[in-house]
């Protein structure tokens, strides 16, 4: 079977796996190498460089895909490091195998996750290269340099591209660490430039790259319905009238587990009960849906309704419920008994979807004890484990073979639709592309959970932030722990910045799925904490930008040594380069103002300023105004696009987008009810990228959270109206 997709050669893989440098995590966390040497010559350097004869260079890069740019910046790291030109340089999805270790796209986590471990696999390989060199001229080691993939002797003034010496080098055993010297900032001619995405031109021309394009011979297709109230299961279904329909191959039931489901990436394999029509295109398919009768078992199906959830969590906020602590500091109540100003406010978010562009979709071959996959997700490393549990065969007969996902967002962390295409596979007997429809996608998603958030705070007579508390009422399955995203997790600030503090929580029934969503708690709580920011400083007559800065205060790294914290000189300077970007403190006309918010989310410091104007309850979002500190950049127009992205996520998300949840089932179904921005409603977006010398850290999420606060703020500051409550439209609010 060969897919339309690139795949190594049995050949070329057990050549690529002689003399391949493992990559293991020791104990300690740390990367260790292990050298594979090869008995024979090989174009392949490690598990992640191969130079072939034409004198191009294939790098591999071992994280997912889904539109963050890995593919390229990846690559870059390792390229940089063997001193690759660049323009010889071929980027290619490593194959998923234990070698790569942790293969998964999230929690901004691929960059600095591979940061070390890249660097050292591209200088190990320039290191082996001059090491091959200095052996074929008989001349010392220290007498050669390498640049544009090339090396060079210059006493003698010889030299040779990396294609004429890699055959050597491959027999050479692995250099000791020691002995491997990676650049300096100072040195890189490659990292912090702007570089295309190495899949555009595939991309812009239609290339079939993605998941949702994989084909072998001999696939059916299928598509597979479940209970729209979630959790419950098939007892019949019409399933002789479905058979007897043009183009389909078979119908049957797949009973699945009961009962809603939890979002667990690492150790489940259950999927939920439907019926599975196979046909021989996914049209056929899809149209026999519109003829399929079930009789849906509802005992133990959710029943949830959003508006009841909200009500209770609203009630609950009011009357200062309290059922579990989660953080507290110093004396709260004699901060507020001595506050000079006090403010009191209740925030809320809905449910939503992550709404990717390409709903989930996958191939199986499960038909044998040999089973292969071609899909998108954003966890593969998870899928063999898994799926010898679910069909009861080895691992090491399973292939996974890792596609380009048009989007994720945390959506494709999850694989049960890679577990309903097995099931569905090993009952036909032949490979099956599952595709799910966009309303299958709205209907079983894992959403971002809805968040309630009751917010006071107390400033002293020196106009100082002395005193915090946050109430949070959580949806909860059980009413003893809080759903995926629904809670609060502790934060530098305010959390260890301001003296008096305390979080508590109390819970509100809801068994409605939610998962990650792109800056898990990050994207609501940002929202919540920001905007009463802004609202504190508006009561206690300062100025929003000063206040902030006073309260985030200037102590350095919050946790000493720990990259993930706050550092206030980080903090500050963003927000100092964002509001001096956008002129903050400029005289605007009437209708128009500045909103301001920082946050330090998934590591990175980032400070956003927009520009609106209002006009009864039409909000146009002229400008927003980024600034990021996310370590040392890679790939500056990666960098640049990821925040551009993260501002138009953020307001599009910002302005109409829920679901609304009735009898255990989602009400919005497709783009239609759960609008997109548009084009023209687009801002402009600047970004400022600050280069704080710190090691990089991901840049796929934290730019979207401040995004929210940003434009409230600069709505109450155009006509005083604050808005607490997400999606604006809830308020009658719209982009315009």
């Amino acid at each position: 079977m060969n897919p339309s997709v690139n795949k190594i050669k049995s050949t070329d893989r057990r050549d690529f796996l002689k003399v391949s440098l493992g990559l293991a995590l020791s104990s300690s966390g740390s990367i260790s190498m292990m050298s594979l040497a090869s008995a024979e010559a090989s174009g392949v350097l490690n598990a992640y460089v191969g130079i072939n004869t034409d004198g191009s260079i294939t790098i591999y890069g071992p994280n997912p895909e889904v539109g963050q740019g890995v593919n390229t910046s990846l690559p870059m790291i390792v390229a940089e490091e063997l001193d690759a030109n660049w323009d010889d340089v071929v980027c290619q999805a490593a194959p998923v195998q234990q070698q790569y270790g942790m293969q998964f796209a999230g929690g901004s986590l691929s960059i600095p996750m591979r940061w070390d471990e890249m660097r050292k696999v591209g200088a190990t390989a320039r290191e082996m290269l001059l090491k091959a060199a200095a052996r074929e001229w008989n001349v010392p080691r220290e007498e050669v340099t390498s640049s544009e993939s090339v090396v060079r002797h210059g006493p003698s003034g010889r030299v040779a591209h990396y294609k004429d010496l890699v055959a050597l080098a491959s027999l050479m055993p692995v250099p000791d660490e020691a002995d491997v010297q990676m650049k300096k900032p100072e040195q890189y001619r490659l990292l912090g430039k702007r570089i295309p995405n190495a899949s555009a031109k595939d991309i812009a021309t239609g290339k079939p790259i993605f998941g949702i394009d994989a084909k072998v011979d001999g696939m059916v297709y299928a598509s597979f319905v479940k209970c729209p109230s979630i959790g419950g299961t098939a007892k019949h279904a019409n399933l002789e009238r479905i058979k007897a329909l043009p183009g389909i191959v078979d119908a049957f039931i797949l009973d699945g587990t009961p009962g809603p489901y939890n979002f667990d990436i690492r150790e489940s394999h259950a999927i939920q009960s439907g019926v599975a029509i196979v046909g021989k295109d996914t049209w056929s398919t899809f149209k026999a849906r519109e003829t399929l009768e079930v009789d849906w078992d509802l005992s133990s199906a959710s029943r949830d309704d959003s508006d009841a959830i909200e009500a209770e969590a609203l009630a609950a906020l009011a009357s200062g419920k309290v059922e579990a602590e989660i953080e507290r500091a110093g004396d709260v109540d004699a901060a507020f008994a001595h506050a000079e100003v006090t403010a009191d406010a209740t925030y809320s978010t809905d449910f939503v979807s992550h709404a990717q562009l390409e709903p989930q979709g996958v191939l199986v071959s499960a038909a044998t004890s040999n089973v292969e996959v071609w899909t998108s997700s954003q966890t593969p490393v998870f899928i063999t484990a898994n799926l010898a549990k679910l069909l009861d065969v080895a691992p090491g007969n399973i292939t996974v073979n890792q596609l380009r996902g048009g989007g994720g967002f945390g959506r494709r962390l999850s694989n049960e639709y890679v577990f309903e295409a097995a099931l569905i596979s090993r009952r036909v007997g032949a490979p099956v592309k599952l595709q799910w429809k966009r309303e299958d996608d709205m209907a079983f998603d894992y959403y971002r959970a809805p968040t309630y958030y009751r917010l006071q705070g107390a400033i002293s007579k020196s106009g100082q932030l002395v005193g915090w508390k946050n109430l949070v009422a959580a949806a909860s399955a059980d009413g003893k722990t809080a759903n995926y995203g629904a809670s609060y997790r502790p934060y530098d600030f305010p959390g260890k910045v301001v003296p008096n503090l305390a979080i508590e929580q109390s819970f509100v029934t809801s068994q409605t799925p939610t998962g990650a969503w792109r800056a898990p708690i990050s994207n609501v709580y940002a929202f919540a904490e920001q905007s009463f920011i802004a609202e504190l400083a508006d009561k206690a007559g300062q100025d929003h930008r000063d206040f902030l800065l006073n309260a985030i205060g200037d102590q350095g790294w919050i946790s000493d040594g720990d990259m993930a914290s706050l550092n206030t000189a980080r903090a500050r300077a963003t927000i100092e380069a964002a509001t001096k970007a956008a002129g903050w403190g400029r005289k605007l006309p009437e209708g128009r103002g500045l909103g301001l918010a920082f946050f330090l989310s998934h590591s990175g410091h980032i400070a956003e300023v927009a520009e609106v104007s209002v006009e009864g309850k039409n909000i146009t979002v002229h400008d927003v105004w980024v600034a990021a500190d996310v370590g040392q950049a890679v790939n500056l127009s990666g960098l640049e696009n990821q925040l551009q992205g993260s501002v138009v996520d953020g307001l599009s998300t910002l302005a109409a987008q829920r679901i609304s949840i009735k009898n255990g089932a989602a009400v919005q179904s497709n783009y239609d009810n759960y609008p997109l921005l548009r084009m023209p409603q687009s801002p402009r977006v600047h970004v400022t990228v600050l280069n704080s010398g710190y090691r990089p850290t991901g840049a796929g999420e934290p730019a979207l959270p401040p995004l929210a606060p940003a434009v409230c703020n600069a709505v109450f500051n155009a006509c005083g109206e604050r808005i607490r409550a997400l999606p604006i439209s809830k308020e009658g609010f719209s982009i315009v």
